[in-house]
């Protein structure tokens, strides 16, 4: 019974006008990023092999893997923000809430783009000080893709996709008052969106960051996989394809990038 007014609580709320501005204006960075011819700048490759400081171009990348994620994952999680806005609402500062819910998923995302971003900067001094597989890029993109569509039958992401798709279920048995409790919440919830999403997202790194097409195409698929009908069944077709793909990057000899 709680579950059921749960669900109909979300039924009632909306979207929160914060989070549909920050995908608007998320996409609409990006878009313009594309256009200037600006978004190779902030390509992973770009900044680590740039004059800059490690610090500096992990700190711009950070910002441009956030504004990619708000693109990208806030979408998907619109059921679980919407849920968490309806149920919240009673509580006295329930703006600050949502602020600190939305505030834990970032975070959770944030680090991985930092963790994924030195671990590309050590991917490239290995490859930069190994000849063969510097002359074999494609080696990585193959691999990369061949990991991603692995991973969507594993039973891990199997176990975080059905935590996302079951919103009701994750708010009803974890929930409490205060922002404290609301960052908890966040980071939870960004943790199994991390978990199901992150070979996913891994990609953004074989294409580069602020590719429209792998964008749209990603977004598109993690958001079905979460909210679709057919979520599960996309999920395995599409790692079937990216395991194909792998192959056949592999056997071209052609980098996605």
């Amino acid at each position: 019974m709680q579950m059921m007014g749960v669900e109909a609580e979300r039924r009632r709320a909306g979207v929160p006008r914060s989070v549909v501005a920050a995908i608007a204006i998320a996409w609409a960075i990006a878009i313009a990023a594309e256009a200037t011819g600006n978004a190779s700048k902030l390509h992973h490759d770009a900044l680590i092999h740039s004059t800059l400081p490690l610090w500096i171009a992990l700190a711009i990348f950070v910002v441009a893997w956030q504004v990619m994620v708000a693109a990208m994952m806030l979408p998907s999680s619109i059921p679980m923000l919407r849920l968490f806005r309806a149920t919240s609402r009673s509580q006295p500062e329930h703006t600050k809430a949502m602020t600190a819910f939305v505030g834990g998923y970032i975070v959770v995302w944030a680090v991985f783009g930092a963790v994924a971003f030195l671990g590309d900067f050590v991917l490239h001094h290995v490859v930069d000080r190994t000849p063969w597989l510097a002359e074999r890029p494609w080696i990585i993109s193959a691999g990369v893709l061949a990991i991603a569509g692995a991973f969507q039958f594993s039973p891990l992401m199997e176990k975080c996709l059905t935590e996302c798709r079951h919103p009701a279920s994750f708010i009803v048995q974890r929930y409490a008052r205060g922002s404290a409790a609301a960052f908890r919440l966040g980071r939870e919830h960004g943790q199994f969106c991390l978990g199901c999403c992150w070979a996913l997202m891994l990609l953004m790194f074989a294409v580069g960051v602020a590719n429209l097409w792998w964008m749209a195409a990603l977004a598109a698929l993690m958001a079905y996989e979460k909210v679709g009908k057919h979520g599960e069944e996309v999920a395995r077709i599409a790692g079937l394809a990216l395991i194909a793909g792998a192959v056949l990057v592999a056997l071209m000899g052609a980098s996605l990038s």
